[in-house]
Order: structure tokens, then C-alpha cells, then sequence
């Protein structure tokens, strides 16, 4: 067994110039120094040579879609899947004496890094009421004390249930059949936070929560756009994609308020020129656009196109498309003609002859698709902007065709399966309706409590039992001080986890940390070994098998402490045979097929090579919307705009980190080293603000309503970002984002576009964040 670090280094920032390109034999090195760092050579090769392959470990980290079998690499992986999946199959190992060394106290000043670092939880903990540490309790104890727990509340509503996308189809299945059997709809989960936006976009718009497009599309379209997004860190393997992409003639746009350097070129480290060539250029264009700007960059595009259609009647947008499959045209044309130039130079921050050059990019393109991420969604307007994109892609007819599309990249593996599978606090009549003929109870149909609502509801004391399912919703979540307080006014607080992390330190007045088997490992039930299936970004649905052996014989699968704290709680009402979903996971996908639509004989189809891609209406021509057609849509110009002396934010991550958990202080590709508390600043910017670089300042935001939030202790970078705008790391500035400042229509946090003052470290006091 590895021992982990005893002690934490003090930061100590080194900047070296930022990348020009991504990935390469670097990328190699360093994906195989922290495997090996983690876990033996033997246990690193059984990992990543099973990892995204037919019958082997689905990828842990992002939901990028594998190509079809037959044409996977031998390595199919990224350098930060490589390290999320040996993350996961480390052989450190936190037993009680550990608890009993480090009381809650003490790991609530540790830092995430170290935290992560000290490797896999082995044995069931609670915190009791009055004490300062973790200690050892039975599994039976521990399930009997949290249905004891629910049982004891005044309404099932009183409960959360909280899952990350971490989780399998068939655990996200469990929990909110159990939530619902238990009689509540509070089923928060990360999609909250990061993609909600997107889902009610398109639900709205195009009559599906999903993106509309495949791997071969991407393969086949002419131009794409990758919009709010950094593929080189969040999704690696999508360069490959753009890759063959541009080797079968497309050309790509970037757009974006920072040059990262997956967006400039990649050296593929699976050929050789990606080895001792120079690789591929990625981005044909880029826009370095200011932050917030895609709505009105999008706006400015389809004023150019319905200009150039009526320069050239007939000959720019699909009329017979518009008229036979569209409704709303007239009003979105009329407002878009109206918006003015200015507001959109303004907003974006580039030229009209650029935006020119890009509408010409588009008219010279039969099959377009757009991508995009958090970088489009985590704004305030972040539905009209992706409401915006759909309205650029319907004038050509660029949906339900092959290489065409809505291409929202989910950052989590199996995210889009939770939904799939129930996980949403808002599940049409439809799901609950065949939850009820299936299982014999009436759902309840009230909508339940989305990630903001759950904490406004703990921090007003009507939530007293909370339960996450992975993931690290105390870090995930904004507000970080108002979001704390909540969770402590919880009764009871429990996560089913693999590993430690902040929110075990945030307690609840008894607390329980339940651990379980990672997707890693072998996972053996009544029946014999089991596997569990996964979505990825592109509706495909596909088995993952575990391949090594448990890090502890008292863990669990996620599926059997769910199964087992339903059956303690709901105490057989109603009737639901949880002892046999445990023993056969195959008993849970019988089921799952005939309530989900698209995954009927689910057992029988998942086993084949490639899995099952659901269907998507939409490329069958049709459009669950309430006019029963594709909606164009009027989208009220917004943007962001910061005072005189401000900047505008975006959280992001660094290169090193997946999620909430940075894996070192390193950003290798913007050139950050030894610290993750920086401000990346355009040097003019920098210059006009009066401050120089490395000095050390307090992030400062500023809301409309006259409050202020202090993240301290930020040093200053050079970068070349957008004039005006700036860059620091979450979860370190998560505190800067106020609970109730949220998306229009989608209550999804604004993690961007944050109003900013960058204010010399000493001069106030610093009463907003933990440093």
C-alpha cells in the first residue's frame, strides 16, 4: 500500500508561458507518473487497457463517446481519464485509526488535494451528535440508524436525495424508485449545476432534453463550432473527433474567452504525427470572445443570415424546412433584424467584418453542428443563448440531418443516464405513470427540490435528512459558506462514497459515510458478478464491468446500500423486491425496459458490442414540442457588463483536476505551477487596474442588490484572455457566487460572468471565504 502525503506544501507559484497545443507524449508521461504514484503497474495496466473497451471499465470521468467497435484504439483514454480511473483504483487506504488521528475539525482545514489523497474509504463511519470524529459503525447499524432517520420526519419531503453522475443506470434507478416509493420528488443532482440549461433549451425548443448528434456526425459535418468549452481538459478524447473531423474536411470554429491550447492543436500521442510531428491545427477561427457574449454572437450570425436570404431569396436559408417542420419564424426574424450592431461588438468584443467572416464560413457549409459547455450554460442567460443556438441551426436546416446538430458535451460520465433513468425533480406524468403500473404505487407528481432549492430548504431548516450518492455537492454547489451552514442544519447527513472529500467535513448532526465498491472493481451479489451500464453524451448506452479486486471486504456496491436502506426504510409498502434487485442486477433492467423508452429487451441488447443507442426524435423527423414543431424563439439581447475599476469572471478548472478534486496545483497547459489561488488577467488589463503581476489580491464580487463575497488571497497572472474578463479556479471561488443569483427558467447557478474588483490583499477584511 502507497502511503499518502502526511503533510500539505505550502503553495509556491511558478508561470511558465501557456501551450500552443495539447496532449502529445507529455500528456503519456504524465498520465502514467500519477497512475503509477496511485497504484501498482500491474493494477495501472489492468485498468487502462480494459478502459472504454467492449466488456471493460467505462471511463469514470467524462461522457465522450467511444467509436464503434472495431475502430477503438487499443488505448482508448485520455491523460485525465488515465488518472481519474487509477484515482479510483489507488491503493491507499483510510481505516478507523485514521478517524481516529484526524478529527472533523482537522479535515475541514485540509485541503481538497489532500483530502482525495489519502486514498479509499474501507468501513462504514458516523459522527454522533456532540463528537469531533468519525468512528466505526456496522452496516446494519448504520442503514437501520438512516431508516430510523426517514421514517421519523413529519413528510417524505423533509428528505434529498442527491446523486453526482458518477453513478450506474441501474443505482441512479434504485434511488429515485426509492425516493419516490418513500413519497418525494427531492431528487437534486450535478445536471443541476452544469448542463440545465441546455436541457430546458431543448426540451423547449426542440422537444428533447439531449444533443441531437453522433460521433459519425461529427466525423461528416462540414464547419462545427465549440463554443464555452476546453476539450484538451474536460474532454480529451473529443479532440480525436475534431481530429478526424478536420481529416475528412471540416473546418472549426472556437470560440471562447481564453486560447486554451486543445483549441489550438493537437499532437494525437496514438500516430505519428502526433508524436514527431506537429499534429493538427484544431481551430480553423478562433473568437476570443468576452465572457457572456454567445447570445449576442449568435444573435449577430442569424441577422447576417436572413439579411443574406433577403439579398438572395431562396438561396441562404431551408425554406421548405422552416415551413413544414418550424413554427415561430416571424417573430424570432423580426427581433432579430432589430438588434443593434453595437450591442453586439459591445457584448462579444469582436468586430462585424469577424462576425462577417464567420457567416461566411457558415454559407459555404451544408452540414453544421455547434458544441458547447458550461462556458454557454452557467450564465444567467444561459438558456436564451443555448435557445439562440438552436434558432442559428434551424435557418439551415441543421438538425435531424447526418452531420448536423446540437452537440451539448456533458463533463460527467453517466449524468445524462441519471435522467434517463429518473433522476430529475421534475419527471413528466409520463415516467411516473409507468413507475406506477410497473410497481403498484402512485409516484408523487408535486415537483420536488432541484441542488438551489435543496439548500435554500436546509438553510431555512425544512430539509433535516440529506443523502449523496458520490459526487461532492458541498463543493459542487455555489455559495460555498451559505451552502456549509445549511448542511450542518441537517439531522442527519450521509454520502455514499468512494473516496474523502469536503463534504465529509460538513456534517450534519450525525453523519455517516457509507462506502462502496468503485466502477473499477469486481462486484460479486447473490447471483455471481454483475456489470452495470452507463449513457454517454451521444444516448448511447453500454455495459461497464469491474476488474479488480475491492479495495475493502466491507464495501458495498451502490446498488446494494440503496437497495438495503429502502428495504430498512420502506419495511415492505410498497411491495418492491429490493432484496432482488441486490442479488441480480439484471431483475433492475428487466424493469428499467419497460419504463424506459428506447431500452426495451435492455438485457439482451446491452450485451452486444456497442450497446444500444437510444432513439432521438428528432432525427426521425420529429419534435416533442407543444406546437409539435421545431420552435424558433425571441431572445432578449443580454450580456454581462462590468463597471468602470471591474472584470468580468469564469470559474473553470485546471488541467490537473476533474470536477471539485484537483489532483495536483499544477494547470500544465496555461502554464500555472505549484498553486491554484491565481487570477489570470490579460496584461492590459492588468495595466489599467494599477496592479502589477504576482500581486497578491482579493477576489471581490459584486451583485446587484449591494452585497459583496471576498474570496482572499489571489495572485495576479498575465494571460491572454479577453479584454475586460478574467479567470480563476473553482471549487476555491464557488464563494463569489451568491445561492440565489441563478439562470432565468432553469435556476442553474451563474458561475460565470461574475462582476468582479480586484482588490490589493490587506486592504478589507476578508470575511467571505476560507483561504
Amino acid at each position: 500500500m502507497q502511503k499518502p502525503p502526511s503533510e500539505e506544501a505550502p503553495d509556491q507559484l511558478t508561470v511558465t508561458p501557456p501551450k500552443k497545443w495539447a496532449t502529445g507524449v507529455p500528456a503519456v508521461a504524465h498520465a502514467l507518473e500519477y497512475s503509477l504514484e496511485e497504484t501498482s503497474p500491474q493494477r495501472a495496466g489492468v485498468t487502462l487497457l480494459t478502459m472504454n473497451q467492449v466488456d471493460g471499465i467505462d471511463c469514470p470521468g467524462c461522457a465522450w463517446a467511444d467509436p464503434a467497435p472495431g475502430h477503438r484504439h487499443r488505448n482508448e483514454y485520455c491523460e485525465n481519464g488515465a488518472k481519474h480511473i487509477n484515482d479510483e483504483a489507488t491503493t491507499r487506504r483510510i481505516t478507523a485509526d485514521f478517524f481516529r488521528t484526524h478529527s472533523v475539525t482537522d479535515l475541514a482545514q485540509r485541503s481538497d488535494q489532500w483530502l482525495n489523497q489519502q486514498g479509499r474509504l474501507t468501513e462504514p463511519m458516523v459522527k454522533r451528535p456532540g463528537s469531533d470524529h468519525y468512528e466505526p459503525i456496522s452496516w446494519h447499524d448504520a442503514l437501520g440508524l438512516f431508516a430510523t432517520e426517514l421514517r421519523g420526519l413529519d413528510s417524505p419531503d423533509e428528505a434529498v436525495f442527491y446523486t453526482s453522475g458518477r453513478v450506474s443506470n441501474e443505482a441512479a434507478f434504485i434511488l429515485q424508485l426509492f425516493a419516490r416509493a418513500f413519497g418525494t420528488n427531492n431528487l437534486p443532482d450535478c445536471s443541476n449545476l452544469c448542463h440545465e440549461s441546455s436541457g430546458f433549451a431543448l426540451h423547449e425548443t426542440l422537444g428533447t432534453g439531449k444533443g441531437t448528434v453522433s460521433l459519425e456526425d461529427l466525423h461528416h459535418a462540414d464547419l462545427i463550432f465549440v463554443v464555452g468549452q476546453n476539450p484538451g481538459s474536460n474532454h480529451p478524447r473529443q479532440l480525436s473527433a475534431l481530429e478526424q473531423a478536420k481529416r475528412n474536411g471540416a473546418r472549426i470554429i472556437a470560440v471562447n474567452p481564453l486560447p486554451e491550447a486543445g483549441l489550438l492543436r493537437f499532437k494525437n500521442p496514438q500516430k505519428p504525427r502526433g508524436v514527431i510531428g506537429r499534429g493538427v491545427q484544431i481551430a480553423d477561427r478562433f473568437l476570443h470572445i468576452k465572457i457572456g457574449g454567445d447570445l449576442a454572437l449568435f444573435q449577430g450570425l442569424n441577422r447576417l443570415l436572413l439579411e443574406a436570404e433577403d439579398a438572395r431569396p431562396g438561396t441562404v436559408l431551408d425554406q421548405d424546412f422552416i415551413r413544414s417542420s418550424t413554427a415561430g419564424f416571424e417573430e424570432f426574424a423580426q427581433y432579430a433584424r432589430s438588434v443593434a450592431w453595437e450591442d453586439i461588438v459591445s457584448a462579444t468584443g469582436l468586430t462585424r467584418e469577424k462576425i462577417e467572416s464567420i457567416r461566411d464560413e457558415v454559407l459555404r457549409s451544408d452540414r453544421v453542428i455547434v458544441c458547447w459547455a458550461m462556458g454557454v450554460t452557467q450564465h444567467k442567460h444561459g438558456v436564451p443563448t443555448v435557445r439562440e443556438i438552436v434558432n442559428f441551426l434551424l435557418l439551415r436546416g441543421n438538425v435531424g440531418r447526418a452531420g448536423t446538430g446540437a452537440c451539448p458535451v456533458r463533463g460527467h460520465s453517466n449524468v445524462q443516464g441519471d435522467r434517463t433513468m429518473g433522476i430529475w425533480e421534475q419527471m413528466p406524468d409520463t415516467f411516473l405513470d409507468a413507475l406506477k403500473e410497473e410497481f403498484g404505487f402512485d409516484p408523487p407528481r408535486a415537483h420536488g427540490l432541484d441542488s438551489v432549492n435543496s439548500i435554500r430548504a436546509m438553510r431555512e431548516g425544512r430539509i433535516k435528512v440529506f443523502l449523496g450518492v458520490a459526487g461532492n455537492f458541498v463543493r459542487a454547489a455555489p455559495d460555498s459558506d451559505v451552502t456549509e451552514e445549511a448542511m450542518r442544519r441537517c439531522r442527519l447527513t450521509a454520502h455514499i462514497s468512494t473516496k474523502l472529500n469536503r463534504s465529509h467535513t460538513v456534517c450534519g448532526e450525525t453523519a455517516l459515510i457509507l462506502p462502496t465498491l468503485g466502477r473499477t472493481e469486481v462486484d460479486i451479489q447473490a447471483t455471481g458478478e454483475q456489470f452495470v451500464t452507463v449513457e454517454d453524451s451521444m444516448s448511447e448506452v453500454h455495459l461497464s464491468r469491474g476488474r479488480l479486486k475491492p479495495a475493502s471486504r466491507l464495501l458495498l456496491s451502490e446498488v446494494a446500500i440503496l437497495c438495503r436502506l429502502a428495504d430498512r426504510t420502506l419495511q415492505g409498502r410498497p411491495a418492491i423486491p429490493w432484496d432482488q434487485f441486490e442479488a441480480d442486477y439484471g431483475a433492475i433492467r428487466d424493469r428499467i425496459s419497460r419504463i424506459v423508452v428506447g431500452l426495451h429487451d435492455f438485457n439482451r441488447r446491452v450485451v452486444r458490442p456497442g450497446g444500444i443507442r437510444l432513439p432521438n426524435p428528432v432525427n426521425e423527423g420529429a419534435f416533442h414540442t407543444a406546437a409539435g414543431k421545431a420552435l424558433f424563439t425571441r431572445n432578449d439581447w443580454q450580456a454581462p457588463r462590468a463597471p468602470e475599476g471591474h472584470l468580468l469572471l469564469q470559474t473553470l478548472r485546471s488541467h490537473d483536476q476533474w470536477n471539485t478534486v484537483p489532483y495536483t496545483t499544477n494547470d500544465r497547459y496555461r502554464g500555472i505551477h505549484g498553486s491554484r489561488r491565481v487570477v489570470l488577467v490579460n496584461p492590459d488589463d492588468i495595466t489599467d487596474l494599477g496592479l502589477a503581476e504576482r500581486q497578491r489580491v482579493d477576489l471581490v464580487s459584486v451583485w446587484s442588490d449591494g452585497t459583496e463575497r471576498r474570496a482572499p488571497g489571489f495572485e495576479v497572472v498575465p494571460y491572454p484572455s479577453a479584454r475586460g474578463c478574467a479567470a480563476a479556479y473553482y471549487p476555491e471561488t464557488n464563494v463569489l457566487v451568491p445561492l440565489d443569483s441563478v439562470a432565468d427558467i432553469s435556476n442553474q447557478p451563474t458561475s460565470k460572468g461574475l462582476v468582479v474588483r480586484l482588490e490589493p490583499a490587506g486592504t478589507a477584511a476578508g470575511d467571505g471565504a476560507r483561504p
